[in-house]
């Protein structure tokens, strides 16, 4: 059988269980689990997928959503981020606007904006147990295989927090054969330098090794002046048991550093979104030499010194660890035995900008309004304090930190002449570190048997998981800085009639402190599972399985308390209606506190909670080409102490081969998420937080088909066409009625794409596009804002110089087109555009590179 390669590749679908942790390194009988599946394009029957609770079962005869994608469709998409890989499956909406790193992935009419509900997996171990956060810590490279995925169906019952999706990244597996090995060069337009390496080797007869990795700088895809630099290696020493099954111990370590994107000002021209003037929103980046490093007053609980510093210079670094067992013995034909554990430690420490966080879209004003007293103003609290301060004041102005350039108030041509377009903004300052540990165990066994027609296959186990996760997110802080790429920060002073400064209202720029609360907090899940899972298949024809998950999870949560009293050795004080620390002597402006005040102590919650997850499925073989499947799950998510929450997938599908001419599937699905809980900023306080709660109900159709015309062409489809609707929406316990029946916010209705692929003669390669279509999404629950639909083209060439020797090119985004994944989060649930500006996150401009691997 040939091996599966190709676009076409990802429309084949996995059976029955597949991605189950319990069995995702079950041994062939040459010892080399998962390696990559064997099939004939031209006929669905022939397919053999690893990695499942029945062996050798026919994907034709699967009951769940599945997708598979080769190590040639990964190459193809050339994904900058962990998140351009998840759109090779249908059905999940990617927000990948952030950057390399933290960016968001919903399902199945799941509000965008978080990563719940989708699990990311590598080789069948969640790479967090929360699932969020995950691509803090894992990127692709020479030593990923393939991807694998399934939406619901056994998803919530195999895994943890992965009701909705399971994305499964499978590691290559050391050769026992010979010795092989690849280096790959890749470069991008935008600055991106980076080579991957992957090496593999046998030792002795049963024993074998591989190693690879990646080593990388780059600035990020927006204009820079800083370059990220990072690296990951991966590793694993497999021993082959004489009796079968394997023993392998591997590892990994990251230390990464990234760049991050948050929104970005826009406004309306014909409708459209654009450009501001002097503010490239294409290619042009807020953040730059003015935000290398700024000292932010905090509480001395948290630094001694009195300060944390916000250093953008940084980007995120994640520094990971990790080291992994599995161990997989075949006790007889029918029973095999496995078992899993990983521990990683890890470290995040995020240095991101937030324009327009706080005062949301009214904080994107002219510089003019910003130093004029009065409600127009967005820091007239500042400067408020500032007349107070210094009452022989003629005016207030700007005052350029890296220029030292003063502009007064009654200076107003030069005041609209800023940058070509006279504005001014607030910026949030958020540095975030998380230091976390996360121990995971999976055990189990399974059974097979056969008697007469009836072909049967348990899989019996249980999961454990210990995490400690501890955040420090103090300091955040907010100062004014213009409209331009790597825009300058500006000092609010106090002037004379002279336009001279008899006093400045803040320092290094910051106009508040403490702007989210005092930031430290700390988070413990103890979590055990038992699960089952049984596959039947009844005769040639039909197929039916179920299984079922009960999870307990005791969860501890620690709030940093603010200050409750004044403390002179401390030097807190009565302010703003609490208690507060000065900030440190010698810091100029006219704040006088840090702002929200941690006192070194916390309030604790404790709280255990446990769950079923259950799910049940049937497919029936009609014809061997053709077959139909329905499947029900009931599936949860844990939240820490909150309230768990839950989600109910009900789909059925059909799925038909001809011969090589045409390979697809249709699903239909509805979709129940009940009692969604987030927190969101108050955007007239963004100190505190508000509680919002919601059932979201979604149905729709999900598409996913290849013609092959003729030899030498193929258009793969994709696509999903949902109707996600709100219901019963609270906001910090008030029903909100004028949100009933409102699309979730960053959720598209309609979400597709089309990819052609021509190959070219003699085996000389290929060469392909792709069209990808998002619907209109709103910015917030209450649809006040709707961002327009747009269509995404790309095109790419691989070629293959030599049987060793390949070369990749691909561009994205070749027509310039501009598309928002998102409005401002965090001006709150009802959104408005001011005065035909506002903020949004984005796609980036045309970005075009290549990659050259040679393999030996």
């Amino acid at each position: 059988m040939a091996i599966v390669t190709g676009f076409s590749a990802r429309a084949l679908l996995l059976a029955g269980a597949t991605l189950m942790p319990a069995v995702a390194m079950a041994q062939t009988a040459g010892g080399d689990a998962q390696a990559a599946p064997t099939a004939q394009t031209d006929d669905l029957q022939d397919i053999v997928v690893t990695g499942q609770t029945t062996r050798d079962r026919p994907l034709i005869t699967s009951s769940a959503d599945i997708t598979y994608a080769t190590r040639e469709d990964i190459d193809r998409r050339a994904p900058r981020s962990t998140a351009d890989m998840l759109e090779l499956v249908p059905g999940i909406f990617v927000e990948a606007t952030a950057g390399e790193a933290s960016n968001n992935y919903s399902v199945r009419g799941l509000q965008g904006g978080g990563q719940r509900f989708v699990q990311l997996e590598e080789d069948g171990m969640p790479i967090l147990y929360g699932g969020g956060g995950a691509d803090f810590f894992f990127q692709q490279d020479l030593t990923i295989d393939r991807l694998e995925a399934v939406k619901g169906g056994s998803s919530g019952v195999l895994t943890v927090n992965g009701a909705g999706a399971t994305i499964n990244f499978i590691s290559k597996r050391p050769n026992f054969n010979e010795f092989e090995g690849a280096v790959r060069l890749t470069g991008m337009n935008y600055g991106l330098k980076r080579a991957d390496f992957y090496y593999s080797a046998p030792l002795a007869e049963n024993l074998a090794f591989n190693f690879g990795g990646y080593v990388q700088s780059s600035p990020g895809v927006r204009r820079n002046p800083f370059d990220y630099a990072g690296y990951r290696i991966k590793g694993s020493l497999e021993y082959r048991l004489p009796g079968g099954g394997s023993i392998r111990l591997s590892g990994r370590r990251g230390d990464i550093e990234t760049a991050y994107y948050a929104s970005a000002p826009y406004r309306f021209e014909n409708g459209e979104p654009a450009s501001i003037p002097g503010f490239d929103i294409q290619r042009d980046n807020i953040g730059g030499d003015a935000f290398s490093s700024i000292r932010v007053p905090v509480s001395t609980y948290v630094d001694a010194s009195g300060y944390r510093p916000f250093r953008y210079r940084d980007g995120i670094r994640s520094l990971y660890n990790q080291a992994r067992l599995d161990v997989d013995v075949p006790v007889s034909d029918t029973l095999d035995l496995f078992a899993r554990a990983r521990y990683i430690d890890y470290t995040y420490d995020f240095n991101g900008l937030f324009p327009g966080s706080g005062t949301g879209n009214a904080g994107l004003a002219s510089a003019v309004n910003y130093l004029t007293p009065g409600a127009n103003s967005p820091i007239n609290d500042l400067l408020t304090r500032g007349q107070a301060a210094f009452p022989t004041a003629a005016r207030f102005g700007i005052r350029n930190i890296r220029t030292g350039e003063v502009i007064g108030s009654n200076q107003t041509g030069a005041l609209n002449a800023l940058n070509g377009n006279g504005f001014l903004q607030r910026t949030t300052l958020n540095h975030d570190r998380i230091d976390g540990r996360d121990l995971g165990i999976n055990a189990g066994a399974t059974w097979a048997f056969e008697a007469g027609s009836i072909k049967n296959s348990l899989t019996v186990g249980g999961m454990y998981y210990n995490v400690k996760r501890r955040q420090n997110q103090s300091a955040t802080a907010s100062v004014v800085n213009d409209v331009r790429n790597n825009s300058d920060v500006y000092d609010i002073v106090a002037l004379n009639g002279a336009n001279g400064v008899i006093g400045s209202l803040t320092d290094s720029g910051l106009v508040s402190y403490g702007d989210w609360g005092n930031g430290i907090r700390e988070r413990n899940d103890e979590a055990v599972s038992l699960y089952a899972n049984d596959e039947i298949a009844l005769g040639d024809h039909l197929r039916i399985d179920g299984g079922i998950r009960w999870e307990q999870d005791s969860a501890v949560a620690l709030d940093g308390r603010n200050a409750a009293a004044a403390d002179p050795s401390r030097r807190i004080v009565a302010a703003n209606g609490g208690f507060e620390q000065l900030v440190p002597v010698g810091q100029g402006g006219v704040l006088t506190t840090v702002g929200a005040t941690f006192a070194g102590q916390y309030d604790v919650r404790r709280r255990k909670q446990d769950k079923i997850a259950w799910t049940v499925g049937a497919n029936y073989l009609i014809t061997p080409n053709l077959s139909i499947y329905g499947r029900y799950a009931d599936g949860f998510q844990t939240n820490n102490v909150d309230p768990i929450t839950t989600i109910k997938l009900y789909e059925a599908g059909v799925r038909y081969q001809y011969a090589r001419i045409f390979s697809g599937s249709v699903t239909v699905f509805r979709t129940n998420f009940d009692d969604q809980n987030y927190n969101f900023a108050n955007p007239s306080n963004p100190s505190q937080q508000q509680n919002i709660n919601a059932d979201l109900r979604t149905k729709g159709v999900e598409i996913d088909v290849m013609v092959r015309p003729v030899t030498f062409f193929s258009v793969d489809f994709q696509g999903v066409f949902q109707d996600p609707k709100l219901v019963n929406l609270q906001i910090d316990g008030a029903n909100q009625a004028g949100f009933e029946g409102n699309r979730p916010e960053r959720t598209p209705a309609q979400l597709w794409t089309v990819t052609p692929s021509f190959s070219l003669p003699n085996g000389l390669g290929e060469v392909y596009g792709r069209y990808k279509f998002i619907g209109k999404i709103f910015a917030d629950a209450g649809n006040g804002v709707a961002l327009p639909s747009y269509g995404v083209t790309s095109v790419g060439v691989n070629l293959n110089l030599t049987p060793q020797l390949q070369l990749s090119l691909n561009a994205e985004n070749i027509f310039d087109v501009v598309g928002l994944t998102e409005g401002n989060p965090r001006q709150g649930q009802t959104q408005a555009i001011t005065d035909g500006y506002f903020y949004a996150r984005g796609i980036v401009g045309p970005t075009y590179g290549g990659s050259l691997t040679f393999r030996f």
